[in-house]
């Protein structure tokens, strides 16, 4: 076998910004549709509303947070609280079904109002930057990867309620995005930008023809509620203009147990929106966030939490996943885009007929996005491990025993909550039960229990170098690169009266 020449290996060194985006976090392209489309959500009102504080709190992580290119969204996180809420006994009693609604929607107002103080305090203290100084790239590889991973029952499994329709989407999106990508007309890579809105348009369409021509009339309700396009009526029972306000659903009540469940699903999104940062930096060809920043950013989603109380979306605040995949899919990772989606969201939020409109796309169409999405996020993840030694036995064993346990674990949880409609924690404090349930079954945040506390307890004297440390170290304090302040800069020269600790 003839040996390698020296000069013909390949070599890849670690890169601190990803290369390969046409537009970058400081870039202005003029349009920003994408980021809108894949942020609907479903039912009308609730929709309109979760919409318009979704536009809000995007602007404001993006002007005064991190300044990265995301959209703060809700979050799956808080559907263990929720549900609990829901059917809390002094609630299930109520006869009238809008009562019911009323004071339902109230009660988690009330909660998410409370827990909302969590990030705040945790943000604008810089608490949460002191708590980074414990995370290194090869802690944060299991952290990022599983953002995309632990959402993996979001994706081929509801494609599977619908293949008909996924799987086409599915097919379509990977052709167009990928291997049409190099498409131009008149030297705009087409394809490559608009894929997402292409194939969405096209499987929309397709589906609406299966809905109108009676494919669904006698199937069952499962298979409708995957497949039809407005099955609720949503687009004739929407008011042409209707703008969300503060308290519309009336006054929040306050409940300790209820807050105290919530309080779980705030933390939870923390950590899953920490993750988030770190992997939209890389896919907007940024600098890792310093813990500043970072902090900055906890801060503001806190107040995005708030937000979600006082107006009534019914769910809390994270950075939204399937977005930050997105600007992997398009190389588009400037913030100015997401600032245009932002308006665009609290624009299209008010026009209840368009909204509707968009709510009613079958959710097996995002399910086959999110196949593509996830992925890449958890491919950033893993791109940290670049950074690191995985020559070392020690890194090998930390980064496989926390993705294994960090999927394991969550999905004991979640199967054991299926049977059971209940989670392996059930004393009589609902509160704590709803902690442990919730905490446990979020993939991001067991990874992270787990990868930061072997991180920082085994062999650590002599492993600061294979951990990537040494690399990690210039980004840990804001003014640690020269690069941080082109990045994370707050704008109108705020940082005069709020310079960076």
């Amino acid at each position: 076998m003839a040996e390698v020449k020296p000069e013909e290996m390949v070599h890849h060194p670690p890169m601190d910004q990803l290369q390969g985006f046409e537009y970058c976090i400081d870039s202005n392209p003029s349009w920003g549709l994408c980021h809108l489309i894949s942020s609907l959500k479903r039912l009308a009102r609730v929709v309109q509303t979760l919409l318009f504080v979704t536009g809000i709190k995007t602007l404001l992580q993006t002007l005064f947070g991190t300044r990265l290119p995301i959209v703060i969204g809700g979050s799956y996180a808080y559907v263990v609280p929720v549900l609990s809420i829901i059917h809390d006994r002094s609630l299930t009693q109520i006869a009238d079904g809008h009562t019911r609604f009323l004071q339902t929607m109230r009660a988690i107002q009330g909660a998410l109002i409370v827990s909302s103080s969590i990030q705040i305090i945790l943000g604008y203290s810089q608490l949460w930057a002191i708590c980074s100084r414990f995370f290194s790239p090869l802690g944060m590889v299991p952290v990022v990867s599983l953002v995309g991973l632990g959402l993996f029952e979001r994706g081929f499994p509801v494609i599977g309620s619908c293949v008909e329709i996924g799987l086409p989407m599915l097919i379509l999106f990977v052709a167009l995005s990928q291997y049409l990508k190099h498409v131009h007309v008149r030297h705009v890579p087409i394809m490559e930008r608009f894929s997402m809105l292409v194939c969405i348009a096209l499987v929309w369409v397709y589906a609406h023809i299966l809905t109108a021509s009676g494919a669904y009339k006698h199937t069952a309700l499962v298979t409708q509620i995957s497949c039809q396009t407005d099955r609720s009526n949503l687009i004739s029972s929407a008011l042409w203009i209707s703008i969300p306000y503060p308290l519309q659903w009336g006054a929040p009540t306050f409940n300790a147990d209820h807050a105290f469940g919530m309080m779980a699903a705030v933390m939870v999104s923390l950590i899953e929106s920490t993750g988030a940062f770190k992997a939209a930096a890389r896919l907007a060809s940024a600098t890792p966030p310093p813990a500043y920043v970072l902090s900055r950013g906890i801060g503001w989603q806190g107040i995005g939490t708030l937000l979600d109380g006082l107006f009534g979306t019914g769910t809390g605040s994270t950075v939204s996943i399937e977005n930050v995949g997105l600007l992997g899919s398009t190389r588009i990772g400037s913030r100015r885009v997401i600032q245009i989606s932002a308006g665009f969201m609290i624009f299209f939020s008010i026009l209840g007929k368009f909204g509707a409109l968009f709510a009613s796309i079958p959710f097996t169409i995002f399910a086959a996005i999110y196949c593509v999405m996830f992925g890449i996020i958890a491919a950033v993840g893993l791109s940290f491990l670049q950074f690191t030694n995985m020559n070392s036995m020690r890194n090998l064993f930390i980064v496989g025993v926390s993705l294994f346990l960090g999927l394991s674990i969550p999905e004991y949880f979640s199967r054991y909550m299926t049977s059971s409609r209940s989670g392996p924690a059930h004393t009589k404090a609902e509160w704590f039960n709803n902690y442990i349930n919730t905490i446990f079954a979020s993939p991001p945040t067991v990874a992270l229990i787990i990868a930061v506390l072997l991180d920082n307890t085994l062999d650590v004297r002599d492993a600061a170098k294979d951990r990537g440390m040494s690399w990690w170290a210039r980004f840990r304090t804001y003014r640690g690169d020269s690069r941080n302040e082109e990045f994370y800069t707050l704008p109108f020269n705020l940082n005069r009266f709020f310079p960076p600790s």
